[in-house]
């Protein structure tokens, strides 16, 4: 740095000389000379002054960009390590650390959104899901306080997966993925939020169940998943397409305003009520005949000798287990080429 002013000095000491030589070559007066080439030389001072503090200012924002990438690494380790607390105030303590990390630290965001899907992936039984599944609120049965306090935790995280994902009609908006495979929900909602992919296999759903005018960019996948309450899906898009191959749909599912794209997976018993119609959008094939769902829009079936292929990743595909890739299935599901597969989707 010191010879970086020694080089700074120097040079305006070249140009106040030089300033002085050019004006007495012209004959200006010497005050004159001696104001000008002193002007001309401070100028060439401050110049460097002003590039020398922008510089700093660069090497200092860059420093507290560092610090604070390493603040929230740190932040999330002990967040997710929290998780694992026994203490129910802890565990939800620790999910709104990283809900908050998710809203400041948008590089987060998908990694919390899957940490939340992982925890409500664990397994959870709670009486009342046996008593009235359709509504568990209502339902009259005794609770340990273990299952109790776990049963909090888990609608803590499901409120903040809602509250983490992007939502409204800005197109500018990230969409984020969420697998839910084999998760327990109650009462889930993800009403006008906007969702990139979004897999729900085997998941069951207690209660009522709120997609409504939600914006699925890619497959929504609902294979072998148990709706044993209300589903609401008006006004969502699921521009993707959609799965319900083996789901079973227990109560009525309203469809108003509802579309669907690319692809369209019916369950195998359609609901016993439905109230509005699933548009179908130009194109979209079907993997089979769909009698009893009520549709419009462009409803031929198509699609029925599509190529057979299974996803093999968490997102909608095969599970893992061994000869799941047969389309014999593993005592659950089926691994038909029924969803992403099945429409060329499975390189996205």
């Amino acid at each position: 740095m010191r010879w970086a002013w020694l080089a700074a000095v120097l040079a305006a000491l070249v140009v106040t000389a030089g300033t002085g030589v050019a004006l007495y070559l012209v004959h200006a007066p010497a005050v004159e000379i001696v104001k000008t080439a002193g002007v001309a030389g401070g100028a060439v001072v401050a110049l460097y002054a002003l590039w020398l503090n922008d510089r700093r200012r660069k090497v200092e924002e860059a420093r507290h960009s560092l610090e604070s990438e390493k603040v929230a690494d740190e932040r999330f380790a002990r967040s997710v390590e929290l998780l694992g607390n026994e203490a129910d105030q802890v565990r939800v303590g620790a999910m709104h650390a990283l809900a908050w990390l998710a809203r400041s630290t948008p590089r987060y965001r998908q990694t919390v959104l899957d940490v939340l899907c992982a925890y409500l992936r664990r397994p959870f039984d709670h009486p009342a899901y046996k008593v009235q599944a359709d509504d568990p609120n209502r339902a009259d049965s005794e609770v340990a306080q273990e299952i109790r306090l776990e049963h909090q935790v888990r609608l803590t995280a499901q409120r903040l997966i809602k509250d983490t994902l992007s939502w409204g009609d800005h197109d500018d908006d990230v969409h984020y993925d969420l697998d839910l495979t084999d998760a327990s929900l109650e009462y889930f909602s993800l009403d006008g939020r906007r969702i990139n992919w979004l897999t729900a296999r085997r998941a069951q759903f207690y209660g009522i169940t709120r997609f409504r005018k939600v914006h699925v960019l890619k497959p929504a996948l609902f294979s072998g998943a148990r709706f044993l309450g209300r589903l609401e899906l008006n006004e969502a898009r699921f521009e993707g397409g959609i799965s319900f191959q083996e789901a079973v749909l227990a109560h009525e599912v309203e469809l108003s305003g509802a579309s669907v794209g690319r692809f369209f997976h019916a369950s195998d018993h359609p609901p016993a009520h439905q109230i509005g119609e699933l548009n179908v959008q130009p194109n979209t094939e079907f993997r089979i005949p769909a009698p009893g769902w009520q549709l419009t829009g462009s409803t031929e079936t198509a699609g029925l000798g599509l190529r057979d292929h299974v996803e093999q990743d968490a997102r909608g595909g095969a599970d893992g287990v061994p000869g799941d890739g047969d389309g014999l299935g593993n005592g659950k599901v089926p691994a038909k080429a029924d969803e992403a597969g099945a429409v060329g989707l499975h390189g996205e």
